[in-house]
């Protein structure tokens, strides 16, 4: 027989230092990108907490951890959990967290139950530019389900073909790990990947117990008392090792016309020292019979049951809009870092879901009140950066960077006790810059979301950089459209078309504001962009200075007729400076352009990324976080922008022609300031689209020189309905970016002094 020895690197990083992200309490699992010595990165890691105490996975000691792309048990350590690498932890770029500790077992990342065709090979996952597998395995391989809740304990839900299986991890002593299985009928064997390891044998008569060879083993100590070994055990109803392989351990599970339960037992240490883990096995089959899976997906009793209240900071009403604040919760008993990254309304209209970057849902009450106390509850945790989260039929659906994550309370005791995977179709990678932004729905149901690329790399998969579709089941997905960097929200405008943000970086010479069609490409270069033309792109509504908006966010249309004089409009938000914008534009021969005006409210303490209005009082709520470069530092915010009744003044309609920009005013115009051309001041500029990072301003008139253009505004005109003007300027040609600025009155002699910055993509 042919012996591999198996050995794995030592790879070992210094922790990160402490801080809110490893103080917090998670509950009983965390999900994140791990890497696994000796066998690569885990791009979808569910990390599921072991040994007993309090303070969830980050306080623990023993863990498992699952791949939900390839349901695979990839390994088992104790001696601590992660090193809390990475940008959602202790901020780092480039970076993605490890395991810490000693592991007992682990398997290659590769596919954790053999096609029911009899096949291991991944070559069926979506296949990315560097040649690596990507994505969920097809669903009649395997799907991951979900998982369930109760107390401690984390039941894992998926299929084997077509076989339901639900797993728990469990532990007995210090280091003997149990994989329970439940597993549904099925008329054919499936395969289990159980351990990497080489020259197995039994160590008992009963075929119950094997032993192999174990990471460090060289073929001069194979009879050594210390050579380091694994040791297995199969308990229950049935199964039957595989020893074929010489490089893994699996185990084989027969076709049955009824459910079958059984117990996996994993060890290791040294080969003199197995005889303990005989009595190991020997303890647990004395035991009561295997855990109740079934039983334990009812959901058990609340784990997070005390409430937080704060209160409703009201903002003062001296101009057109006051900003309300609701104080977050960060006084909590579970430490939980409070960076929202998304929210939505339920149907009372009183309460709302929250979503926290570090994987925590909140339902808050008392929004609908002008002032006083909210209450908050924490109600789930542990999943992967959620950044968009939207409540359809009361149902709760959060997007996270794994899957659009939908979740239940299966005993109606407030607290979900089941995540269930609506769709897991994200092609991930361990890249720190690749965010899950946003989630939105459709009138027929579709949910939509912003899936942003690797920063100062190539895109590897047709996810990267792309604006992705999900059915109303759940069941498939698809590509709208790429060529996105950063894409931080989506607008689904009902007509077939999208609005998203995206950020000055690599072949974004600066933010910019896309309306997206299908099959569209909008600039960046670093998406999945095999075989594409790098001038070959479709124009935004405009672009965006970094002095004016270092970020911009989602963009929404004003539906409320409570909100001022702004219904119709369409809006931005801004993570970058916390400022909110108006977004007029108009369409020439199929090619949009517009402009970015700033809206006449205060800037917020925190970036604004994602907005709703509200269904009955009709003013606008945003919450937002600080989480990578951004002018607003504290940490989370949630915000309610109300109107006052004053008047705005600002720009609501913007067109170009030969003639001169037309702009409309929200309101009336002085007509004597609003006539004079002194009033104004103009200038225009182009960026440079390369590789590099951003750009400078260039003349248009010199593309080679550094530096703006002045236009002369030669006359203003006011139009009869007294809030547009049409600015003559002889030399205006197409460019990146038209700044006016403007020092006129309102009909009833208040001074507006404001900006608008436009992009000129059509000219006639």
């Amino acid at each position: 027989m042919k012996r591999i020895t198996l050995v794995l690197a030592a790879l070992f990083s210094l922790p990160a230092f402490a801080g809110k992200w490893d103080e917090m309490n998670y509950g009983p699992f965390l999900t994140t990108s791990l890497e696994v010595r000796g066998s690569g990165i885990v791009n979808k890691a569910i990390a599921i907490r072991l040994d007993a105490g309090e303070g969830g996975v980050s306080k623990g000691n023993i863990f498992m951890i699952y791949d939900t792309d390839l349901m695979n048990c990839a390994a088992g350590w104790s001696g601590g959990f992660i090193d809390w690498r990475g940008i959602a932890f202790d901020g780092r770029h480039g970076a993605h967290a490890s395991i810490r500790g000693e592991q007992t077992f682990a398997n290659p990342v590769g596919p954790g139950w053999r096609d029911p065709a009899g096949k291991w090979e991944d070559n069926v996952r979506v296949r990315g530019l560097d040649k690596k597998p990507y994505g969920p395995l097809p669903r009649d391989w395997a799907h991951y389900k979900g998982l369930y809740v109760q107390g401690n304990k984390v039941v894992l839900s998926y299929t084997v073909g077509s076989r339901g299986i639900f797993e728990m991890p469990s532990l007995h002593g210090k280091n003997v790990f149990i994989r329970n299985l439940h597993v549904a009928p099925g008329t054919k064997e499936i395969v289990m990947q159980v351990a990497r390891g080489a020259g197995a044998q039994h160590l008992d008569g009963s075929g119950h117990i094997v032993l192999v060879k174990s990471a460090g083993s060289v073929t001069a100590t194979n009879s050594n008392a210390n050579e380091p070994v694994i040791a297995a055990a199969v308990l229950g109803d049935t199964g039957l090792w595989d020893l074929k392989d010489e490089g893994n351990l699996r185990l084989r599970i027969p076709a049955s016309t009824k459910a079958q339960k059984l117990r996996v037992l994993i060890w290791s240490g040294k080969r003199g020292e197995v005889a303990d883990f005989s009595k190991a096995v020997a303890a647990v089959k004395a035991e009561n019979e295997a855990p109740n899976l079934m039983k334990l997906t009812e959901g058990g009793k609340a784990k997070w049951t005390e409430t937080v209240e704060t209160k409703i900071q009201s903002g003062l009403a001296t101009g057109p809009y006051a900003t309300d604040t609701f104080i977050l919760p960060n006084e909590n008993p579970w430490k939980s870092w409070m960076r929202l990254g998304g929210f939505d309304f339920f149907k009372d209209n009183r309460r709302a879901a929250v979503c926290t970057w570090q994987g925590d849902v909140w339902i808050v009450e008392g929004l609908d009140l002008p002032k006083g106390k909210l209450t908050w509850r924490r109600i789930a945790a542990g999943m992967f950066q959620p950044l968009g989260l939207k409540i359809v039929d009361e149902t709760i659906y959060v997007c996270c960077r794994d899957q659009i994550t939908r979740l239940h309370d299966t005993n109606d005791d407030g607290e979900i006790d089941f995540y269930e995977n609506f769709n897991n179709d994200h092609q991930v990678t361990e890249h720190f810059h690749e965010f899950a932004m946003d989630l939105q729905t459709d009138d027929e149901g579709s949910f939509y979301f912003a899936k942003a690329a690797r920063h100062a790399k190539d895109g590897l998969v047709p996810h990267h950089g792309s604006i992705i579709k999900v059915s109303k089941d759940g069941s498939k997905s698809w590509r709208v459209a790429n060529g996105f960097r950063a894409p931080n929200g989506v607008t689904v405008n009902g007509d077939g078309t999208f609005f998203a943000s995206d950020q000055e970086g690599h072949w974004t010479p600066k933010n910019r504001i896309n309306l997206i069609k299908q099959d569209g490409f909008y600039g960046y270069m670093g998406s999945y962009v095999p075989g594409r033309d790098p001038e070959d792109y479709d124009p935004p509504v405009v672009w965006i200075h970094n002095s004016v908006d270092r970020s911009p966010a989602q963009q929404l249309w004003v539906r409320s007729d409570k909100w001022g004089p702004l219904k119709g409009s369409l809006i931005n938000l801004s993570y970058g400076t916390g400022r909110l914008f108006t977004v007029p534009y108009e369409m020439v021969d199929g090619v949009p352009q517009g402009g970015v005006s700033r809206l006449p409210i205060g800037e917020t303490p925190t970036g604004v990324m994602r907005g709703r209005f509200h269904p009955v009082d009709g003013q606008l709520y945003a919450c937002g976080l600080f989480g990578w470069a951004g002018n607003k530092s504290k940490s989370g915010g949630f915000y309610r922008f109300r109107y006052t009744g004053k008047a705005l003044h600002i720009p609501v309609k913007y067109s170009v022609s030969k003639k001169g920009v037309s702009l409309t005013f929200s309101e009336a115009l002085d007509k004597e300031s609003a006539a004079d051309p002194e009033s104004y001041a103009a200038e225009m500029c182009n960026y440079r689209r390369t590789r590099g990072y951003g750009s400078r301003d260039y003349l248009v008139s010199n593309p080679d020189k550094q530096g703006r253009d002045k236009l002369e505004i030669t006359k203003v005109t006011l139009g009869p309905d007294g809030r547009t003007v049409l600015l003559q300027m002889p030399k205006l040609q197409k460019c990146m970016t038209l700044r006016i600025q403007y020092n006129i009155k309102g009909a009833k002699g208040k001074t507006v002094k404001s900006e608008i910055n436009c992009t000129v993509n059509v000219l006639k």
